[in-house]
């Protein structure tokens, strides 16, 4: 009795003991975390002396009545957002859109929350939709509506960036925040629209009637290519047509061309007979008379071969035999002329001596023959001197007379000088006959009567200058030197 008193005994003590614990032991769920309070506590990421400690995730011992245990829910919150905004325009918008949210998973942003919400966390949201609205104002005011319109994403990124310092603050974090609805009270996206909805209906228009256009092209095909399947058809019934008629022409004409075939084959077998006969009379004639004709030519081309080929060996023999006797004579030539060398030589020694006798003689004589020479030179030019003293009187009193005795006298020499103007000639060609060869030695002879009326030119002038101071004028109006003075020969006729 008293052991079964003992064993009820320990037994409840037992019980007691785990339903203690059950009091005294708190798990945090994952969605939640446990803010316990009631002593000091230190809690690793936060200051120390906060005065309560938090539990995520794990269970932990609570003194009942010594501390108290509250929970703070992890769970994502959302919030709708419906603001009235006005842009940098100045137009008047409402912003429709929703921010999802929720506090932190680290004990710093739990540690905010949970003084800022342990107790109100249904007006969380109230409070999220409050901070999120000021901001957005602030943004979208700084924006116009096209830049709303075309980047969504700038107005969520600077919003979500200008409330993360503060949702720090209150421990939360934006898990996502969206624009849902851009209200426009005044119409000004609608009219920003109409442009560009013309344009599309434009454009849709504009394509409308391209298909039109397309389908009436591809309808106007098909008609012509039923109307050439149509033509086609007909080409060919009628070349079928045409090719049954083309052999019944040929079945009506198979008689009389069977007729012609054999009428030609008579005279196609008529005309080989006629070739063989030709054949055979020109095969009669190569035998009758070409053969023999070739015979005698081959004959006569022989002969004349064999009488061409005597006659170049003839020549041949009668060539060498002259190249013999050139040789012969060459010989002979080469010995007389070293014989007559060597009598010139002799009769040269020979000579040298009597010409150097004969040339001393001759110097004696030339010396003798040089001073008769200078006294016979020095007579004639005192001769000259009076002649030509006279002259010049007689060209003072009669000048054409004295210009005519000087051409009479040196005239074969004026003929000579008119006829070299021939004298590279070789060969000369007269058109007109002698009368042609008189006019041309008259035309050098005119150069001496062309000479003798220079002459008189000069002499005219000259009488019109006067006479110079020694008396004795030339023809060009000036003394000669008597160094330059021409004697003249007065046997000359």
């Amino acid at each position: 009795m008293v052991v079964g008193v003992v064993a009820g005994a320990a037994v409840l003590a037992v019980l007691a003991l785990i339903g203690l614990f059950k009091m005294c032991w708190r798990v945090a769920e994952p969605n939640e975390a446990l803010v316990i309070s009631g002593s000091k506590h230190r809690t690793e990421g936060l200051e120390e002396g906060m005065g309560f400690r938090i539990v995520t995730g794990r269970g932990t011992l609570v003194l009942p009545g010594v501390q108290a245990v509250r929970k703070m829910s992890l769970d994502l919150n959302e919030t709708e957002l419906h603001v009235d905004c006005a842009t940098h325009q100045g137009i008047p918008l409402k912003v429709r859109g929703v921010v999802i949210f929720k506090v932190g998973d680290d004990f710093v942003s739990i540690a905010n929350a949970a003084r800022r919400f342990l107790d109100q966390q249904k007006l969380m949201s109230e409070r999220v939709h409050n901070v999120f609205a000021g901001h957005l104002r602030s943004i979208v005011g700084g924006l116009t509506v096209e830049d709303m319109i075309r980047d969504r994403e700038k107005l969520t990124g600077q919003t979500r960036a200008a409330c993360g310092t503060e949702m720090e603050k209150l421990g939360l974090i934006v898990d996502s925040l969206q624009i849902h609805e851009i209200e426009d009270p005044t119409g000004y996206i609608q009219n920003l629209a109409m442009p560009h909805a013309a344009a599309v209906q434009r454009d849709a228009r504009i394509a409308q009637a391209e298909a039109n256009r397309l389908a009436t092209e591809a309808e106007q095909q098909s008609y012509a290519r039923m109307a050439e399947a149509t033509r086609d058809s007909e080409i060919l019934q009628a070349g079928y047509q045409a090719e049954r008629d083309k052999a019944g022409a040929k079945a009506r004409q198979a008689g009389p061309l069977a007729d012609a075939a054999a009428r030609q084959e008579v005279v196609v077998q008529e005309t080989r007979v006629a070739e063989l006969e030709a054949h055979r009379r020109e095969q009669q004639l190569q035998a009758d008379v070409r053969k023999p004709a070739d015979a005698q030519a081959y004959e006569k081309r022989t002969l004349a071969e064999a009488e061409r080929d005597a006659r170049i060996s003839a020549a041949q023999a009668k060539a060498k035999e002259t190249e013999l006797a050139a040789a012969a004579e060459a010989t002979r030539v080469k010995a007389a002329a070293g014989a007559e060398a060597e009598a010139t030589k002799a009769r040269g020694t020979a000579m040298a001596a009597a010409t150097r006798a004969t040339g001393e003689a001759e110097a004696a004589s030339a010396q003798a023959r040089g001073l008769a020479e200078a006294e016979a030179t020095k007579a004639r030019g005192l001769a000259e001197a009076e002649a030509i003293k006279a002259r010049a009187a007689a060209l003072a009193e009669n000048q054409e007379a004295v210009v005519a005795q000087q051409l009479a006298e040196n005239w074969p020499e004026i003929v000579k000088a008119g006829a070299s103007a021939f004298a590279s000639v070789d060969n000369m060609v007269v058109l007109n006959g002698a009368e042609g060869m008189a006019d041309m030695l008259a035309k050098a002879l005119t150069m001496g009567g062309t000479g003798l009326g220079l002459a008189r030119q000069l002499l005219a002038s000259m009488n019109q200058n006067g006479p110079h101071t020694n008396g004795t004028p030339s023809l060009n109006g000036s003394v000669p030197p008597p160094a330059q003075r021409v004697p003249v020969d007065t046997d000359k006729g």
